[in-house]
């Protein structure tokens, strides 16, 4: 399936981050953070998020940010696709557009993933055969290091590098 020619990619802005929040909270399988680090992550890190607009209703978000320890890698904090808009390609395509954005700055990116989640392995893993670069997968967070009446599960980070990304 493909997407929509409808649907459009943008920034986001700080008016997203309500639609944010109930997005992220009707996807199901996402920790579901505050509304107000919604606003913040739509304001403060608008450049480094990506919103997936159809018919002025927001049907995917990406959070992200350049990694304070090196700022040539994007951390991918969350990826959120609306039910009815799965298995389209949006995730990968919001991900291309944010690299596109920032194709100056990033080499490498990187997220945590927990081992249950295959849809992320499956997104991370083709993104880099579509970069034609590598990727390396080792112990993110470890489960004991969340609270244990969390029962979050592993997360494995995935890095995606080194880029050479066209700026479209």
């Amino acid at each position: 399936m493909q997407i929509e020619r409808s649907t459009s990619f943008r920034a986001a802005a700080p008016e997203d981050g309500a639609q944010v929040w109930e997005l992220i909270r009707q996807a199901g399988s996402l920790d579901v953070n505050s509304a107000y680090s919604y606003l913040m992550l739509c304001d403060y890190f608008r450049d480094t998020c990506v919103v997936a607009e159809e018919n002025d209703n927001i049907v995917g978000f990406v959070s992200a940010f350049r990694a304070p320890h090196s700022d040539d890698t994007l951390f991918i904090w969350q990826l959120a696709v609306a039910r009815s808009h799965r298995r389209k390609g949006l995730g990968k395509s919001m991900i291309q557009t944010l690299l596109a954005r920032e194709a100056s700055r990033i080499r490498y990116v990187e997220a945590t993933i927990g081992l249950s989640n295959t849809a992320s392995r499956q997104l991370f893993t083709s993104l880099a055969k579509h970069y034609h670069t590598r990727f390396e997968v080792e112990t993110g967070y470890d489960s004991p290091l969340f609270p244990p009446e969390s029962e979050h599960e592993t997360e494995n980070l995935f890095r995606i590098g080194p880029l050479s990304v066209e700026k479209s």
